[in-house]
């Protein structure tokens, strides 16, 4: 009978943990790529006919390359660095496509902070159709309850920009910080409202996850009746010949709110589609998408008003020269490289030793 009490408490000690946000990361203990398994989602559906990159009749990639003025085998690298997936397309041709640690194309995983980058896709539609105005609205057009908390003078470039001068801990090891409230928590909207500045906006680049997340309320505020997963599937996930379904994790099954700082959940092949779209850009075969003037907005060099050179509307730009990523926790990115005609994407458990935003352009110069 003691046994079986025990079973039973320690079994309501469980419940009660995932019920909550301290208990789901006390449950859970760090984000993993698997994590969409936990939370909630809205699934993106692959059209009946997708878009398939045809693999190379002789397929170019190194046997070896440098990392830390070293020659490396390269395939024994990235599989020792805790990659899931490695894929090379240039040219629109697959070059280098394998997959590790059991995983295969068919593998979902999550993407983390690369829906950063999705998300301001959306921001861009939604200007391009008029259901936003411009980036220079205040965020309170949209999010009027942030003006008790003096967001009056925040605008929406602030936040692409990372510039706002958001009040937000980003550290995802601290069970109390904002971030641990994004991810685990299930009322998004609630601590939203919550929110205040540091500082005022315009001054200062902060990478923050909860700027991305005050985009995806208003790209929910501004399509209307649409869940933000319906609008990216229409605009973007159909229109671009996904190969395999998808989702969008959201904080709540009721009425819930996509995590658009984070969490959503594809094959590799697919996320380099986001790329592709991007490197043509917003064009899809012969289809204009996203307009040509944000993608080139969203992927130049901008310092004004406090902004980051190597920071631009939710992309990140590895030098000078023109190319961008989109990146994640644990070394997920879709690095795509216009004069090379090229797009990497690495998936994978954890980022080791290795500064993937250095090596993959890197690696990028033997094509």
């Amino acid at each position: 009978m003691n046994k079986r009490l025990t079973s039973v408490y320690f079994l309501m000690v469980i419940l009660t943990l995932q019920s909550c946000k301290l208990g789901r990361f006390v449950y859970y203990n760090y984000a993993n790529i698997t994590d969409y398994k936990i939370f909630p989602s809205r699934t993106l559906k692959a059209p009946e006919e997708p878009f398939l990159f045809p693999y190379a009749a002789t397929p170019k990639f190194p046997q070896s390359t440098r990392y830390n003025n070293q020659n490396i085998a390269f395939e024994e690298f990235i599989e020792q660095k805790h990659s899931v997936a490695f894929l090379v397309i240039q040219n629109d041709t697959i070059q280098y496509e394998k997959y590790f640690q059991g995983y295969d194309e068919e593998s979902t995983v999550a993407s983390f902070s690369m829906a950063k980058s999705f998300t301001s896709m959306l921001i861009g539609i939604a200007i391009d159709e008029g259901l936003i105005k411009s980036v220079n609205e205040p965020v309170t057009n949209y999010i009027p309850e942030l003006r008790a908390n003096g967001f009056e003078a925040v605008t929406i470039k602030h936040l692409l920009q990372m510039t706002s001068g958001l009040d937000f801990n980003e550290a995802y090891k601290n069970p109390f910080g904002h971030v641990a409230t994004f991810y685990y928590g299930t009322n998004l909207r609630k601590a939203i409202s919550k929110l205040k500045l540091a500082r005022s906006p315009g001054e200062k680049f902060e990478y923050t996850s909860g700027q991305s997340q005050l985009l995806g309320l208003i790209v929910e505020r501004a399509i209307g009746d649409r869940s933000i997963t319906d609008y990216f599937h229409e605009k973007i996930w159909k229109s671009i010949g996904m190969e395999y379904d998808a989702s969008w994790s959201i904080d709540r099954k009721k009425d819930g709110l996509e995590k658009t700082f984070c969490c959503v959940n594809a094959k590799a092949r697919d996320f380099a589609k986001l790329g592709r779209l991007y490197l043509h850009k917003g064009n899809w075969e012969g289809k204009q998408i996203i307009s040509q003037k944000w993608v080139e907005e969203s992927t130049k060099i901008d310092t004004a008003d406090g902004s980051a050179w190597n920071y631009q509307y939710q992309w990140w730009l590895p030098s000078r020269d023109g190319d961008f990523t989109a990146d994640g926790l644990l070394g997920q990115y879709i690095y795509v490289n216009p004069k090379r005609n090229l797009i990497i994407v690495r998936l994978g458990t954890k980022t080791d030793d290795v500064n993937w935003k250095e090596f993959i352009p890197e690696f990028a110069k033997h094509y």
